[in-house]
């Protein structure tokens, strides 16, 4: 197989393997494919670059099949945005929902599955951070609304800390907007290798450098 075959299948395997299960529910396998085929288009060219020939080239199907189930090109940003956001915000509230009472190890949990979701899935969340405004106004709205709710549970979650005396935070919202900014990074940088710590670690690793900006200092 050529040099660039076994390239373009690597990426389209990385790009699979990103995604996964994160439009599971979807019954149309055509739609799926769109999903990643648009997905591979967005991220290798950005939104406003990116074809429908060329996302409908990659499902191995023809043009005029995209506006079979899709009536537009920023329905496939918004089907990927919504499947990214809300797979992130089951994460984070299944996290929440076993976690103990102590403030300081629920902040933990927070901020360790966000950091690992945005890892593990690096290249579905480069997508629906930095193309999110090409999306329409009134799909970009349903979007901040989820968007908006990790900002409401993380800020629950140090408020209470606060009100507990475990944490120390003179600005909750510059300081909750700042830790959902640290793991949305992740985005830009992280892959995958022997030259990077795992998603878990990388996790684990945030969750340290949180505890040490919310922590009283003895």
């Amino acid at each position: 197989m050529p040099a660039a075959s076994r390239r373009r299948r690597s990426a389209a395997q990385d790009v699979s393997a990103n995604a996964s299960g994160l439009w599971d529910d979807i019954e149309s396998e055509s739609s799926r494919r769109l999903l990643l085929a648009a997905l591979a288009a967005f991220h290798k060219r950005g939104f406003e670059a990116a074809t429908t020939r060329e996302i409908a080239e990659g499902a191995g199907l023809s043009p005029a099949a995209v506006y079979v189930h899709y009536t537009a090109k920023s329905d496939l940003l918004y089907a990927i945005s919504e499947a990214g956001h809300r797979s992130v915000l089951d994460e984070v509230e299944r996290a929440l929902r076993e976690a103990p009472d102590d403030p300081e190890e629920r902040v933990r949990r927070f901020v360790a599955t966000f950091a690992k979701w945005h890892a593990d899935h690096h290249i579905v969340a480069r997508v629906i951070q930095y193309e999110l405004k090409a999306l329409p106004h009134r799909q970009f709205r349903r979007i901040a609304e989820l968007r908006k709710r990790f900002e409401e549970l993380l800020a629950a979650e140090l408020e209470a800390g606060v009100r507990a005396g475990a944490f120390d935070v003179p600005e909750l919202q510059a300081t909750t907007l700042a830790i959902l900014s640290l793991c949305i990074d992740l985005a830009r940088w992280y892959h995958a290798g022997e030259d990077h710590k795992t998603s878990g670690e990388v996790g684990r690793l945030y969750a340290d450098l949180v505890a040490r900006m919310i922590l009283p200092r003895a």
